[in-house]
């Protein structure tokens, strides 16, 4: 089309009040590209600890939800739906997760994080602040919160211009409700002292209620501080709600995800995050 002909077209559309076809927005969902980098905030959810027998206290970052890149697996984690459609990304996943981690730790994540120079930053944490030795060491909702808003601070004057994808902390008191009264995964946890806080075997409901109230308390600090910022994200307690299944959990210590459970979690994050039908 030649440019008179272009003007012709211009000066008919606003006489009729008319206006011209939109640009096709861009690939990546909601009018933006896919990431170029990614780096993920968190503990040993996101490093893949103790998948199944064969990796008892042993981190697998290559079957990571958010930055595994195992391609022969059955988890189509976030880097590899993002290396599907954009190439750039290749190589470009840090997982920058610790496990053991609890949220006065992922400030230092953040800088850590930054250092990367990531586009897109994956925050799951919050676990270990539920999951402790006992009710009484629960973080506290006062400490919780700020340590998220220094590590969001920190990210937001890093990486200004980074899409952060907050993550809810998963439903501790369903993983008790799917192994109750089962002796081998309560022997389990009793012996390794695993989330003592919920699973004790002494706990009454009340103890239960007590830490799944505190679970609940961080996801809405959670949400709320994210909502702060333009850039961040929020899973909508998608993780939390996710009605997980025994097969999602680990064999070897009836806590972690195991590779399904990995499976499922980037699955069901991905739909509740930035490019849902990528």
């Amino acid at each position: 089309m030649t440019h008179h002909a272009r003007i012709i077209l211009l000066a008919i559309a606003m006489s009729l009040g008319t206006a011209l076809p939109a640009a096709a927005a861009p690939p990546g969902g909601g009018g933006t590209t896919l990431p170029n980098s990614i780096a993920a905030i968190g503990d040993s959810i996101t490093q893949a600890a103790n998948l199944d027998g064969n990796n008892i206290g042993s981190s697998n970052p290559e079957h990571s939800w958010s930055t595994g890149y195992d391609n022969g697996d059955v988890v189509v984690s976030h880097y590899e739906r993002i290396l599907a459609k954009n190439r750039k990304v290749k190589g470009q996943n840090f997982n920058r997760a610790v496990s053991g981690a609890k949220m006065d730790d992922a400030p230092g994540q953040a800088d850590n994080v930054v250092a990367t120079g990531a586009q897109y930053v994956t925050f799951l944490m919050g676990g270990n602040d539920v999951c402790t030795s006992s009710i009484a060491s629960l973080t506290s909702l006062e400490s919780f919160e700020a340590n998220f808003r220094l590590a969001m601070s920190k990210l937001n004057a890093g990486l200004p211009n980074a899409k952060i994808y907050v993550l809810s902390v998963p439903d501790v008191y369903q993983l008790w409700q799917l192994f109750d009264g089962e002796w081998y995964p309560e022997w389990i946890w009793d012996t390794f002292g695993v989330c003592q806080s919920m699973l004790n075997n002494s706990n009454t409901e009340t103890d239960r209620q007590t830490v799944r109230a505190r679970n609940i308390a961080f996801n809405e600090v959670l949400a709320r501080v994210c909502a702060e910022y333009t850039q961040c994200k929020w899973d909508n307690n998608a993780v939390f709600n996710y009605q997980f299944a025994r097969s999602d959990v680990s064999g070897v210590d009836y806590f972690h995800p195991s590779l399904n459970g990995q499976k499922n979690l980037a699955q069901r994050s991905w739909a509740a995050g930035y490019w849902p039908t990528v």
